[in-house]
Parts: C-alpha cells; structure tokens; sequence
C-alpha cells in the first residue's frame, strides 16, 4: 500500500473547516493523534508535525463552563508442512517444487529481508520503540482492547494504536475489564477498594506488556463472571442488542479502577521505562462506557490536588451507542450535583427509559478537554445535523471534534506472515497466490470452487448503520449475474434470518 500524505483544505457548513491528509498506516495515525494529544496537555499551539493532520473542529468555540452556567505472527514459513527443507522434497520423495511451494519459499525470503529492513531503518518503523525527548504517558482505556475482547472496530484500534505510539517513543498504556482467562495476563497482586453506587467493591489488575504496551485488566465479577468464555458476544448484554441491567454499575466500577492504575501500578517491563506511570498522564477514553471518566478525575482527583496535570482526551468510535440510562440513576455515581447538567438529556426516541434521562456520551463530550472520532467525514457527519449526530449535533459543535483516520496494524494484517493464511504472498506473489486463497474460501464455505468469478465479501454488523439492509435488498438482483457473495457477520435477529433465507434461494451464489 502507497502512503501517500497530502494536504487539502475544505469548507464544510460555513463555520467549520476541514483539513484531510491521506494516510492509512499506523506510523501516520500515530502522529496525528499524537498531535491531538499535545495539544490537550499544553495551552500553546505545537508546530504541526511533518506527516498528516486531520481536523474538524468549530471555528467558533463556546467555553464550557459559560455553555454549562447556560501480534504480530512469526515470520519463517512452516517448510515441514510444505516440504521444503534443504531441498525440493516432500514425505513422499523428491520432485519439483508445486505452485504452493514456490510461493512459501519465495515469500519466507521476502519476510526475512523486511524484517531485517525493518530494523535497521530505526525511526521509521512502527513496532520498533524509539526513545524521544518529551514523550508522553498515556493510558488508553476502553471496553474492548483486541486480541483479548473485541465486538468491533474499538477492539481494533485498541489493539493496534498502542503499539503505533509506543514506537514513537511514549510510554503506553491500555486498561480494559478482565472478560475472560487471559492466558498471558498475569495477577500483580495489586488490589484497590472503590465505592460504587452504595457498595464497596474489591478490584485487581492483571498485567502483561506486548509490542511495547502494558495491558492492563480490571478484574472483578461483574466483567469476568457475566462473559467468561464468551467474550465476543456478551462483553455488553446476553445477547446483541440487549444491555446487562447493571451497565450503569459495571461501567462506573471500570472507569473509577482506570483512574488509580496509573497511579498504583508499579510496571517493570519495559527496558525503557519503569515504576508507576505516575499523574502526569493523557487519559484517552474510548466511547460512552468512559464517558464519565473526565468527570471522575475532575470531582474525585483534582479537587483534592491529584492528577492536576492530568487530561482526557474522548474518543467516540459510533455515536448511536450513548449510555443512556433513567435520570434517577444519577445518584448511583457519586457524583457532585454540578454535574447533572452535563448528563441530564431528553431522548426523542423515547429508548431505552421515556422521558428525562442522564446521558454518558453527553458527559464525556462536555467535560473531557478535547473530543475526537475515527475519521475526518465521520467528525463533518456529527455536526450536521440531528439524525447524523444523533441528537448530541449542538453539543459536539460547542466541544469542537477532530477527526483522525483509523490506520491499519501492518504487523497484524500482513500476508508475508499471517497466521491464518495456509498461502503466505507478498508483493512478487500476489497474483499467483490470491487466486489459490480464493479457491480454499469457496470451498471452505460451500461455494462452487471457481478461481475466474468474481467474489465480493461483507464483514460487519447486521444492521442500518452498515448498510446491511441495503445488501439484503441487493442481493436478489446481484445473483442474476456471475458472481458470489460471502457475508460475515451478526447483529439483529431479523437481518440475520434475511441473509440465512437468501442462502438457501441462491445456494450458489450466497
């Protein structure tokens, strides 16, 4: 893939102003969040950095106290299992090297020079830790942080920024719940008390340090006990769609728990850095289950002097999902009544609860110290009017948003390397070993095995929002033609029957 980085400026809706810069790779998405970043730390303007800045922020701002008074996989080919050794033999004799074989032995060459390119070419290269002066502390904290627990694309940005950072030189962190048994996560017998609602509950954190990141887990019975061993499906609710009643509680609990980690965790893994990361940290929270995150740190940290240097940057990956919960819930956080104008919402949906309802995406819009999303037109989107912004339009142009391109992890979605590729390829081979890969898709989901059809692939979940609909409808007029469709995903009950039903009428073709 080309990187190529490119400036243009853009007028959107008369008062914002948009500056897009092309770049989908981790090194570049690296740098412009951490361009977000410094500015949350600092009150001067940073000099741009050379590579890719994307924005969308209101040209006019309303201060907010005015608006509230108003893995990477292994890289040598498995030669035994497609009989290259020293020579061109298999179990059964010698013979000449197949179609298969050569692609390996060409691609097992090709992935030992990129990994030596790799490292010798210092700065430039994401997953390589480079010490730099004035690098920051941040702590990422989300529910969902992959390849331990992921529904979606939070889990995958989770999984692959951090690394991006931490290769620019920052010490970095990741706090999610402990879902599951994490195999490689070990107990650092670090044990806290925080009040939720009217209880006192215990919390520890699980540790392991991967591609330069700490990853840290919260571990209590509400995450573990609820999910355990089914992480993918039941991090939010039984089943998709359905929220577990005490997401107010759990969430509350997750956020308090992030908050002291940086403070009580004594990490020794990382040959660059060491100790607690202390409280002059970048908190970057990640959707509405961290929205009340900027709120915690104000009223039960700084007001007492802790984490003065401390900011919040907030993340929002899909606005559709708020955290939208009864307004007399509001005392169950513990929080101050100054903060009840930032929660307190009117939902014209009338969902979950009717009427006057608190609002955590809301919160986190309005007390976290700078908002951002993944990408420049989802940041135009939410400003432009009710249905896109999801009714919280008015509160994200007062914030001010920024909108920065989800990258991609090119140590995770490698061909040279991937795990799950019974063909590795590489640039030289592409050609010669796409259509072999086609060929194991067809038959391994049931489709006639044909290297010359067209096959068009969809990954996400069934519902609106992505489109799904759209494809069902599709579908039917698509099967006129030659080609075959593969569809992976779930999502809600009535879409997945749709696309079971037109498997069976098009068994061929879906």
């Amino acid at each position: 893939m080309s990187i190529a980085d490119r400036e243009t400026n853009l007028k959107v809706s008369g008062d914002l102003e948009v500056t897009v810069a092309s770049t989908m790779m981790p090194c570049g998405m690296a740098r412009v969040t951490m361009q977000v970043l410094q500015s949350a730390t600092n009150a001067h303007v940073y000099e741009q950095e050379r590579r890719t800045m994307t924005s969308v922020t209101a040209s006019h701002f309303v201060s907010r106290s005015s608006y509230v008074g108003s893995q990477g996989s292994e890289t040598t080919a498995n030669l035994g299992q497609i009989g290259l050794k020293s020579q061109s033999m298999t179990h059964n004799g010698l013979r000449s090297l197949n179609m298969v074989d050569k692609l390996q032995f060409r691609t097992q060459s090709f992935a030992k020079k990129s990994v030596k390119k790799a490292h010798a070419t210092g700065n430039d290269t994401c997953g390589k830790i480079v010490c730099q002066q004035g690098g920051m502390d941040l702590v990422f904290v989300a529910t969902e942080v992959g390849p331990w627990s992921k529904t979606g694309g939070l889990g995958d940005v989770l999984g692959g920024l951090p690394p991006a950072m931490a290769a620019r030189g920052h010490r970095v962190m990741t706090i999610s719940p402990r879902f599951d048994q994490y195999k490689d996560a070990w107990d650092t017998s670090v044990v806290v008390q925080i009040q939720v609602g009217n209880k006192v509950e215990t919390v520890r954190y699980y540790h392991c340090y991967k591609r330069g990141v700490d990853r840290v887990f919260v571990d209590h019975p509400m995450f573990l006990e609820k999910v355990w061993g089914k992480t993918g499906s039941k991090i939010y609710g039984p089943a998709a769609g359905e929220d577990y009643q005490d997401n107010l509680l759990r969430f509350s609990l997750f956020c308090l728990a992030a908050l002291e980690a940086p403070r009580v965790l004594s990490l020794e893994s990382s040959k660059h850095f060491s100790g607690p990361y202390g409280e002059d940290v970048v908190f970057v929270a990640n959707d509405w289950h961290t929205g009340i995150l900027p709120c915690y740190l104000k009223s039960m940290y700084q007001s007492k002097g802790v984490y003065m240097n401390a900011k919040v940057v907030f993340c929002i990956h899909n606005i559709a999902y708020q955290g939208r919960f009864a307004f007399s819930d509001f005392s169950l956080l513990n929080l101050p009544d100054d903060y009840k104008s930032s929660f307190d919402f009117k939902d014209g949906y009338n969902k979950p609860v009717k009427g006057r309802k608190i609002n955590w995406l809301k919160a986190g819009v309005l007390e976290a110290h700078r908002v951002m999303t993944v990408s420049p037109y989802y940041a135009q989107e939410l400003v432009s009017g009710e249905e896109k912004g999801v009714e919280l339009d008015n509160y994200l142009r007062i914030s001010g948003i920024t909108g920065i391109v989800n990258g991609m992890d090119v140590q995770e979605w490698n061909p040279a390397t991937d795990k799950y590729l019974s063909i590795k390829y590489e640039i030289t081979t592409v050609l010669s070993a796409k259509p072999l890969l086609k060929e194991e898709l067809q038959a391994e989901v049931g489709l006639p095995v044909d290297r010359d059809i067209p096959v068009i692939g969809f990954i996400g979940r069934l519902e609106e929002q992505k489109g799904s609909d759209i494809l069902a409808a599709a579908i039917p007029m698509l099967a006129k033609y030659d080609m075959q469709i593969v569809v992976l995903g779930t999502g809600k009950k009535y879409m997945e029957k749709q696309i079971a039903e037109l498997e069976k009428k098009y068994p061929d073709k879906i």
